[in-house]
C-alpha cells in the first residue's frame, strides 16, 4: 500500500493577532440606539483597517484588517446582547486568539457620555453581554467601556430594569449624540494603543474626562 501523507491539520478559518468585538443587538431597529456603541467602534475600526465584517455562520459578522502590521478580527454578533458569549466563544475559535488577546468594546451606564475606560479583566458589572461572555469564554479579556450615563427618575440615577432597558435601546439626543461619536473615535484609538503599546499604555491615555 503506497504511504500516504496525512494531510496537514486546518489552520484557523480566520486566523488573526488580535480579535477585537463590539457588543450589540442586530437589525435595523437598534443601530443607532445607546447599545449598540460597540458595534459603532467596530465598524470605526473596520474603515481604519481596511475591511468590511460580512456575516458568516449564524452568530456573527467578521473581517479580518491590518492595524499596525497587526492582523486583526473584527467582529460583531449577530446574536442578542444577551447571547453575545456564543458569537464570542466561536470567534476565539476561528481566529485562533485567546482571552489575553481579546478586546471588547461595549456601553457603560455608569460612566458620562463620552468618556471611556480601559481595563484588562474585571467582572462583568451586571452588563447582559459580558454575563454571556463569561458564561461562554471567560472573563479575562480586555474591555473598552463607552459611557452612555445612566437615566435619571425624579432626578436622580434609577436602576429600575424597565426604564434603564428604555434608556439603553433608545436613540441618544443629538447632543449626546456628539459625545458618543466622539467617544468612538477615542475609544478606536485606545484600542489601536493596545496593539501598539499596551494596556496600560492605552489607559493611562484614555481614561480621563473626555
Amino acid at each position: 500500500m503506497p504511504f500516504r501523507r496525512k494531510p496537514a491539520a486546518a489552520g484557523p478559518r480566520f486566523a488573526a493577532d488580535w480579535l477585537v468585538v463590539g457588543l450589540g443587538n442586530p437589525g435595523e431597529q437598534y443601530a443607532r440606539t445607546r447599545h449598540n456603541v460597540g458595534f459603532w467602534v467596530v465598524n470605526t475600526l473596520a474603515r481604519r483597517a481596511g475591511t468590511q465584517p460580512k456575516a458568516v455562520g449564524s452568530l456573527m459578522h467578521i473581517g479580518v484588517g491590518t492595524l499596525h502590521g497587526h492582523q486583526v478580527a473584527l467582529v460583531r454578533p449577530k446574536t442578542y446582547m444577551n447571547l453575545s458569549g456564543r458569537a464570542v466563544a466561536q470567534a476565539l475559535q476561528w481566529t485562533g486568539c485567546d482571552l489575553a488577546h481579546t478586546i471588547v468594546a461595549y456601553d457603560d451606564l455608569d460612566l458620562p457620555p463620552g468618556q471611556i475606560r480601559v481595563r484588562a479583566g474585571g467582572g462583568h458589572g451586571g452588563h447582559n453581554g459580558l454575563k454571556s461572555i463569561a458564561q461562554h469564554a471567560g472573563l479575562e479579556f480586555i474591555r473598552v467601556r463607552i459611557g452612555i450615563g445612566r437615566p435619571l427618575e425624579g432626578g436622580q440615577p434609577t436602576w429600575d430594569p424597565e426604564i434603564v432597558a428604555d434608556w439603553v435601546l433608545s436613540p441618544p439626543s443629538p447632543t449626546e449624540r456628539e459625545l458618543l461619536e466622539a467617544a468612538v473615535q477615542r475609544a478606536a484609538d485606545a484600542i489601536e494603543t493596545i496593539l501598539t503599546d499596551g494596556v496600560e499604555a492605552a489607559a493611562t491615555a484614555y481614561n480621563r474626562k473626555a
